[in-house]
């Protein structure tokens, strides 16, 4: 079984790189580690089957659901509460679409932890490449994470959507500090630019400037560079 799982992997890379001039590497290489890690340990099953069952894809865009009461009444939450966030308190999720680009970067004062319930690809960054409020796309890098993958995001990754490897679409599980991604109750800047990046609780963005559904949120068009397209076919 697990051979035949690395052997899907693996066929899924080959078809990734061959239809975009991006590398893709999977989240098990090397390469991933300094934007997090694959997590082990957590029972997602419940949560998976609540995902297939009860949540659709949208016909077109994304669908983000900051906080989800089925998810959160499972053992999941405490789980991860009294592990991975040192009794902290968490939400979860989830963000389910048909995303193929770039579009823009967020990043969160926490970690955040996704869970494949499809397999999709990420794109990733470092916040400290960015630089005046800027960041040039050719810096990130892309990842595939394969289905029923966990894994923990660093809160110095930058990232946004995923982006989907097949025509369906992808379903994502999104579990971050309670609160985060909720709207602000105020924005206030000040003399430090990063006040400027910030869009919604515990949430910072810098957009493509051709993204005009982010920008008219408010966040930053900052993004410099194409905003790439990725395949999968």
């Amino acid at each position: 079984m697990l051979l035949t799982r690395w052997s899907a992997v693996n066929n899924m890379l080959e078809i990734l790189n061959a239809v975009n001039d991006v590398p893709v590497l999977s989240v098990f290489d090397p390469a991933f580690a300094p934007y997090g890690r694959v997590l082990e340990g957590c029972d997602f099953s419940r949560a998976d089957e609540y995902m297939l069952e009860k949540t659709d894809i949208p016909e077109s865009g994304n669908i983000y659901v900051p906080s989800v009461p089925e998810l959160e009444e499972s053992e999941l939450k405490s789980d991860i509460e009294n592990t991975l966030y040192g009794s902290m308190p968490v939400q979860i999720g989830f963000c389910n679409g048909r995303n193929t680009t770039y579009n823009g970067f967020e990043y969160h004062k926490c970690s955040e932890i996704n869970y494949a319930v499809t397999p999709f690809m990420l794109v990733l960054g470092h916040v400290w490449d960015i630089r005046d409020n800027t960041y040039d796309i050719r810096s990130a890098q892309v990842f595939f994470v394969p289905a029923g993958t966990a894994i923990e995001m660093y809160q110095t990754t930058l990232h946004l959507s995923p982006c989907r490897v097949c025509d369906e679409g992808f379903k994502d599980i999104v579990i971050l500090s309670r609160g985060t991604n909720t709207p602000l109750e105020y924005k206030k800047t000040n003399a430090d630019p990063e006040s400027v990046l910030l869009l919604r609780r515990n949430k910072w963005v810098i957009a493509h400037p051709e993204r005009e559904p982010l920008i008219k949120q408010g966040a930053h068009p900052g993004v410099i560079g194409e905003n790439k397209e990725l395949f999968y076919k």
